[in-house]
């Protein structure tokens, strides 16, 4: 099932008139949505070094497990905009160019000596790093790989260095890492993972192939999740038509351009100008004009109105609680098995995309939660108590906050207990048991399958 992302994304703020992009100083959060502010936080530009609270407990608490779900990195666009020039964007790794990393260098010579590693089917086939000097469409750029550097290197510092989650003996079997079959996920992955376990032994690296962006495996036939998605991109159209301020900036932009309107909106010209704000590369002109921030206004007010109708009508919600149980599913099944005392797969790595991140954070009732930026990380830690050694406990970080008391599981128990973290039973019943709840279902395969009343 080919998904598409139906949370929008925030990525407008360009500058139409001087060509000149000038950079913002994000030092405080504007009180006021700002398109701009939005744009540079969805590209997430590394820059400052990054407070997190990964890794925070009581002293007697004990880390026992780490599962991480991340987008890939800055990217090249997916789609072009028809009649216009391609950004220019170099997506060879060169070290002396910024944004880089310390250990950038050393990642690509030890890329070059992956052929040793175990990786499923066609991922053996595909590049470990970029190394194009114009990006190819949804190819990782420099950008990319450094957030993921920065990513590894962050986790390191927290549950190896402090935590000692992984010793230096570690094995295989203490890693599970999954990704979909495209470059700039395995890449990702490879990047963070460098960082992470710096100079790791290729032959203990066993890379799983992951055919679906929502990771069904096998358990993907779903007829009523596909029902809801089809329900929610209805709701998507029937806001878009309905917006006449909309159809105007379309009809204008495909005007400049020089292409019938609807052939411009299929190009989805916004994913291919976030391109060139996070690069800093001028906007494409043409003979008529140039594409402006007037354009963007309109397009970023009408995402914002979608994104509210959207947690209104809930039919996006419907559809998350279906496409993410198997993966939550596994996720639960693994930390059962850890609390149970099994040392294997205490290190979980998931490389995906947007539209994975998105209905996992919908699922979990995190309604707070931004659009996941390039790089985004969720974090699922499992600690056990070391006075009560039999108890164990969840926390979930997106981003490097903790937002395991805005999941609708713990939102509760939050207000009744003094405990800094959720029972893990809350999660495993909540994965078990009440997310079909809302369906009148008492399993999954029943929720797929039940029409509503």
């Amino acid at each position: 099932v080919h998904l598409i992302p139906v949370n929008p994304i925030r990525e407008d703020g360009l500058n139409p008139k001087s060509r000149k992009r000038i950079m913002p100083d994000l030092l405080t959060e504007p009180p006021a949505i700002d398109p701009v502010y939005e744009a540079h936080i969805y590209c997430n530009i590394p820059t400052i070094a990054e407070r997190s609270m990964e890794g925070h407990a009581p002293h007697y608490f004990k880390l026992v497990s780490v599962q991480v779900l991340i987008r890939h990195g800055d990217r090249y666009p997916l789609y072009a905009i028809p009649k216009t020039k391609r950004p220019d964007i170099d997506c060879m790794l060169v070290p002396s160019r910024k944004p880089s990393h310390p250990q950038l260098e050393a990642f690509m010579k030890h890329m070059s000596k992956g052929s040793a590693t175990q990786m499923d089917g066609s991922l053996s086939s595909l590049p470990r790093y970029p190394s194009h000097s114009l990006c190819e469409m949804g190819e990782l750029t420099q950008t990319g790989v450094v957030q993921h550097l920065r990513n590894g290197q962050l986790l390191r510092e927290i549950y190896i260095n402090k935590h000692k989650l992984l010793l230096s003996d570690w094995t295989a079997k203490q890693l599970y890492l999954e990704t979909t079959g495209k470059s700039r996920t395995l890449q990702s992955a490879l990047a963070l993972l460098y960082t992470f376990l710096p100079d790791f032994d290729w032959k203990k690296i066993n890379m799983r192939h992951q055919w679906s962006t929502i990771f069904c495996s096998g358990s993907c036939d779903c007829p009523m999740r596909n029902h809801y998605l089809e329900e929610e991109q209805r709701r998507q159209y029937s806001l878009r038509v309905k917006n006449s301020d909309l159809e105007k900036i379309y009809v204008d932009m495909a005007k400049i351009v020089g292409i019938p309107t609807r052939q411009l909106r299929a190009s989805n010209p916004i994913d291919s100008l976030l391109c060139y704000f996070c690069h800093n590369v001028s906007f494409p002109c043409t003979k008529t004009g140039c594409i402006g921030m007037e354009h963007f206004k309109v397009i970023k007010r009408h995402q914002l109105e979608d994104e509210k109708e959207r947690q209104e009508k809930k039919l996006y919600f419907l559809y998350a609680l279906l496409a993410t149980h198997p993966l939550l599913n596994q996720t639960v099944n693994r930390l059962q098995r850890i609390a149970e005392g099994k040392k294997e797969e205490v290190f979980v790595l998931y490389s995906a995309h947007d539209v994975t991140l998105s209905p996992v954070l919908s699922a979990l009732g995190i309604t707070e939660a931004r659009f996941p930026r390039f790089a985004a990380r969720l974090v699922f830690e499992l600690w056990q108590d070391g006075k009560r050694p039999k108890e164990h406990f969840i926390r979930i970080l997106y981003n490097g906050a903790d937002v395991t008391f805005q999941t609708s599981f713990c939102k509760d128990y939050y207000k009744r207990s003094s405990q800094p973290m959720c029972p893990v039973e809350k999660f495993v019943n909540f994965v078990k048991r009440d997310m079909f709840l809302v369906f009148n279902s008492t399993s999954y395969y029943d929720a797929c399958r039940r029409r509503p009343l």
